[in-house]
C-alpha cells in the first residue's frame, strides 16, 4: 500500500516543460538556493546521461513498443536476469525479484531498508506521517494501535457488518435489472470500497454506491492526488517536481489542489466525529481519536486508512472478476464449493430472494474460493511492486551490491510470472495450486509477498481477504458477468493496461454485461 505503482513513462513525463523553460527555472533555483547546485550536478553529470541499453530504452519510452506496461518490461528483464535482479540507473533504483533478496530486505536486515526521506519526500504531500510514509516511532505507534484494534473480534464482525450492509442494501439492488446495459465493473468496486472503508474507518456514509449520486468530489481528489504522486517517483531527479510545485506549475499545481480538497473533507470528517463523540462508537478513527489530539496527524492516519482499505480492494476485486470472465471453469468451482459447503444457492436466500453470506465464519470453510482470490492476486497485485532505501552500502543474498541511498524494490507482479518460482504453469490461473487434498494451504510469505512480509506485514491481510471474499461470493451467486468488449483490452496479448496510481488501475475500465441469475 505504500509503493508505487509505476505509469507508462514518456518523454514529456520526465520533462514535463519546455526545455527551455525548465532551464530558467533551474538556474534561478541555484542562483538564490546555491545548496541545490550540487544536486543538480550530480544529476546532469551521471545517471540522467547513463548510456546502457535498458536506461535508454527507460528514458525514450523505446520499451512500449513491445510491451503493455512498465511492469511487464521489468517482469522481462527481471526473467532474463541470471539473479533476478536488475539495475535502472537512471532512477537509482535495483529492482529485485528473486525471493531471497526480499527476505533479506523484509526480515533479515529490516532496519536498513527502511521506506526512507526521499521515498516519505515523494509521497509526504499527499500521505503526511501516515502509516504507509513513515519509519522508526511513529510508524511502530500506528502500527500497534491498528493492530490492536484491527485484531479484536469485535471490529472484525463489525466490518464484515458494514460490508455485508452495503453489498445486500446498496450493491445487488444496483446491478439488479441491469441486463444489456454495460457496466464500468471497476467503478463500481471503487464506490463500494469507499463507502465500505468510510463507514468501518470513520462511522461516515459518503453513499458513493447510489445509483443517482456522482462520485464525491473528496474520492475524485484523493484519485488524481495518487496519480500525481506516483508520478513524482518517474522524474530522474527530485528537482524537477521540487521546482514546479515552487512554481505551483502544471501537475503540481494539480496536486496542490487535490490535497486542498482532501484535506478540507478530512477536517470535516474529524470534525464531525469529535462533535458526535468518539468513546463509545466502533469505527478506527473514534478509536485513534481516544489517544491522537494533533488534528493534521488525525488527517494523515485517515488518508492512509482509505488508500489502505479503498484502492486495493477495488485493484483486487478488478482483476479477479477479469479473471473468472476469461477463466468460467473457477466461477463454477466457486458456485460449486459454496452450495456443496455452506448450502449458499439453495439455503441462504434472504426475503428479497438474494443470496447472502450470513456470517464471518462461512467464509473459512471455502477452501477453493481462498485459492481463487490468492491465485488471483499473484498474477495482479493491487501493489505492483514496493520500494526501500538503503541505508548503508550492503551486498544482496544474489551477490548484488548496493550502494547507501539507493533504491531497492521488489516486484511482486514480476514474482507471480515466474517458473522458479511458480512453475511452467505460472502464467496460468491455476487455483488448485494452493490446494492439497482440497484444503488451502498459504505460500512462503517471501515467495509470495502481496501483503509484504516480515515486520511490515500488512496489518488488515485478514479483513481485506474477508471483503473481497464476500464480494465475490454475493456477486456470483446472484450474476452472472460477461466482458463487454474484449477488444477494449486491446494491448498485447488482450492484456489489461494500467493507469498511474499508487495501486494497479485498468487504464480503460472494466466494462462488463451483468445477468442475473435465473434470468439469463
Amino acid at each position: 500500500m505504500d509503493q508505487l505503482h509505476e505509469p507508462l513513462v514518456n518523454r514529456s513525463m520526465i520533462f514535463p516543460l519546455t526545455t527551455f523553460t525548465l532551464i530558467i527555472l533551474i538556474l534561478v533555483f541555484i542562483i538564490f538556493f546555491p545548496s541545490l547546485s550540487s544536486c543538480f550536478q550530480r544529476m546532469m553529470s551521471s545517471s540522467i546521461f547513463c548510456s546502457c541499453e535498458i536506461c535508454q530504452a527507460y528514458l525514450t519510452s523505446s520499451w512500449s513498443k513491445d510491451f503493455n506496461n512498465l511492469s511487464d518490461w521489468y517482469t522481462h528483464l527481471l526473467k532474463k536476469s541470471p539473479t533476478k535482479t536488475i539495475h535502472i540507473h537512471v532512477l537509482r533504483n535495483t529492482i529485485t525479484s528473486n525471493s531471497e533478496n526480499v527476505e533479506y530486505m523484509l526480515k533479515t536486515k529490516f532496519e536498513n531498508y527502511p521506506k526512507g526521506k526521499p521515498f516519505s519526500m515523494i509521497l509526504g504531500d499527499f500521505l503526511g506521517r501516515g502509516i504507509f510514509n513513515v519509519d522508526g516511532e511513529l510508524w511502530k505507534f500506528q502500527k500497534k494501535m491498528a493492530s490492536l484494534e484491527i485484531n479484536k473480534h469485535s471490529i472484525r464482525s463489525f466490518a464484515f457488518e458494514v460490508v455485508n450492509n452495503e453489498i445486500q442494501n446498496r450493491l445487488i439492488p444496483l446491478l439488479q435489472n441491469q441486463n444489456d446495459v454495460v457496466l464500468d465493473l471497476q467503478d463500481v468496486f471503487k464506490r463500494l470500497s469507499f463507502d465500505a472503508i468510510c463507514r468501518f474507518s470513520f462511522g461516515l456514509d459518503p453513499m458513493c454506491l447510489e445509483k443517482s449520486l456522482p462520485m464525491s468530489d473528496f474520492a475524485l481528489s484523493f484519485d488524481l492526488a495518487s496519480k500525481l504522486s506516483a508520478e513524482r517517483a518517474m522524474t530522474v531527479s527530485p528537482l524537477i517536481w521540487k521546482i514546479k510545485r515552487f512554481f505551483n506549475l502544471g501537475s503540481e499545481k494539480e496536486l496542490k489542489k487535490s490535497i486542498t480538497m482532501i484535506n478540507t473533507l478530512a477536517k470535516v470528517v474529524i470534525n464531525q466525529r469529535r462533535k458526535m463523540g468518539f468513546c463509545d462508537q466502533k469505527d478506527l478513527l473514534s478509536r485513534f481519536m481516544s489517544t491522537v489530539q494533533d488534528d493534521i496527524f488525525l488527517r494523515d492516519i485517515v488518508i492512509s486508512f482509505l488508500l489502505a482499505g479503498r484502492d486495493t480492494v477495488a485493484s483486487s476485486l478488478t482483476s479477479f472478476f477479469w479473471l473468472l470472465a476469461k477463466n468460467p471453469e473457477v466461477e463454477s468451482q466457486i458456485l460449486l464449493e459454496a452450495e456443496r459447503v455452506i448450502g449458499i444457492g439453495k439455503h441462504n436466500k434472504n426475503n428479497n430472494n438474494i443470496n447472502v453470506v450470513t456470517n464471518f465464519e462461512q467464509l473459512t470453510k471455502l477452501h477453493y474460493l481462498e485459492a481463487a482470490t490468492h491465485e488471483s492476486m499473484r498474477l495482479y497485485p493491487p501493489i505492483q511492486f514496493d520500494s526501500k532505501f538503503c541505508l548503508e552500502d550492503d551486498v544482496l543474498p544474489d551477490g548484488t551490491k548496493v550502494k547507501s541511498g539507493t533504491r531497492v524494490t521488489y516486484h511482486p507482479y514480476a514474482m507471480g510470472r515466474l517458473e522458479e518460482l511458480w512453475g511452467p504453469d505460472c502464467l496460468e490461473f491455476k487455483p488448485q495450486r494452493w490446494l492439497k487434498d482440497g484444503v488451502f494451504h498459504p505460500q512462503n510469505q517471501f515467495k509470495y509477498p502481496i501483503f509484504q512480509g516480515g515486520l511490515r506485514v500488512c496489518i488488515g491481510k485478514e479483513m481485506a481477504l474477508m471483503e473481497l471474499k464476500t464480494v465475490v461470493l454475493s456477486l456470483l451467486t446472484n450474476f452472472h458477468f460477461e466482458l463487454a468488449d474484449q477488444n477494449t483490452f486491446h494491448g498485447f496479448n488482450h492484456l489489461p493496461r494500467f493507469s498511474p496510481g499508487l495501486t494497479a488501475t485498468f487504464a480503460f475500465g472494466l466494462p462488463v454485461f451483468v445477468r442475473q441469475r435465473g434470468n439469463q
